[in-house]
């Protein structure tokens, strides 16, 4: 396989029962990993009525006025529930804000469960209450396609096919709703602002369904900048920093982006995705793991806490205060 292309695979292949397809998966699957940070699955079982239901959801809430959707924002959150208003977020080391607002979905679990695991709660939205019964039925579903997928990535690296199971159990993952927001002409737009300027992921993996217009961009092993483009019925993963620290390095997680449109008429149209980004428990350990350590590969990161990293993280980004 060309080490800058993303692999496509067929979950189907792993759960096949043949364990040539099952291998073929395996090593296809994390070889995309190791060389581009990015793979695209079919057969992944969410479904497209889901996907079609989630957009529409969506659309109806960023279509919501700015004032009533603010109501819905707690910045004291650091921006991990609820509604998160335009020009909040800049990628890592960006000082130019992103052309996009959006709404995160986290664990629902009773008061007791949050407390002990130190999350927020959910924040539901009166004029969308979708947003409840949709967001939550895709949380849920991209939960065990994601946990089932880390099992491939743990053969890949060798350890047990479980080893991620527990670690993931109560993470703490988040849905994000976004709307990369039409804007009227580049006028509107700051000098060198991107609906999403090039970053990596936080977490362990990201699954993604197809946006609603093109402008997906990862980096290439090379430097350049190449489209991900899935089928309506394909989903994209994509490797977080969390996995990259623990694999030292092996799987990479890949710079990434959302360019603007460069035909004028496409730059007023809004933007919609839906990224689920799978997080582990807090308190997982993120120190490099030992086989993926030797001479030839020394030891790249320093050893951390889930929890610890996203704290770093969300300061990086703006959304909590240092």
């Amino acid at each position: 396989m060309n080490k800058n292309t993303i692999a496509r695979v067929d979950y189907t292949d792993y759960i096949s029962g043949d364990p040539q397809r099952k291998a073929r998966f395996i090593q296809t699957f994390g070889d995309s990993f190791a060389n581009m940070g990015f793979a695209i699955v079919a057969n992944h079982g969410v479904e497209n009525d889901l996907r079609n239901s989630l957009f529409d959801c969506v659309k109806s809430f960023f279509a919501l006025d700015d004032d009533t959707k603010k109501q819905y924002e707690d910045i004291a959150l650091n921006g991990q529930r609820g509604y998160i208003s335009r020009n909040r977020e800049s990628a890592k080391d960006q000082k130019v804000p992103d052309l996009k607002e959006f709404f995160h979905i986290g664990q629902e679990l009773s008061h007791e469960q949050l407390e002990a695991l130190g999350y927020p709660g959910n924040i539901w939205v009166d004029e969308s209450p979708c947003l409840k019964e949709t967001g939550l039925e895709v949380f849920r579903t991209f939960s065990d396609t994601g946990r089932d997928l880390l099992r491939a990535i743990a053969l890949y690296l060798e350890l047990d096919e479980n080893y991620f199971d527990d670690k993931i159990q109560y993470g703490n993952s988040i849905l994000r709703l976004l709307h990369y927001y039409p804007l009227a002409d580049v006028s509107g737009i700051p000098p060198g602002a991107l609906r999403a300027a090039a970053h990596g992921d936080i977490n362990l993996i990201t699954l993604l369904m197809g946006g609603s217009a093109a402008g997906l961009q990862a980096q290439t092993l090379d430097g350049e900048w190449i489209d991900v483009s899935p089928a309506n019925d394909e989903i994209v993963i994509n490797i977080g920093d969390m996995l990259e620290r623990l694999t030292n390095g092996k799987l990479r997680s890949t710079q990434h982006r959302v360019v603007n449109p460069e035909d004028l008429e496409e730059l007023k149209k809004p933007r919609y995705s839906t990224p689920f980004f799978l997080h582990p428990n807090s308190d997982m350990d993120l120190s490099c793991l030992p086989n993926c350590v030797n001479d030839e590969h020394p030891k790249q990161f320093e050893d951390t806490s889930a929890g610890e990293f996203l704290d770093e993280r969300l300061r990086e980004l703006g959304l909590k205060m240092k």
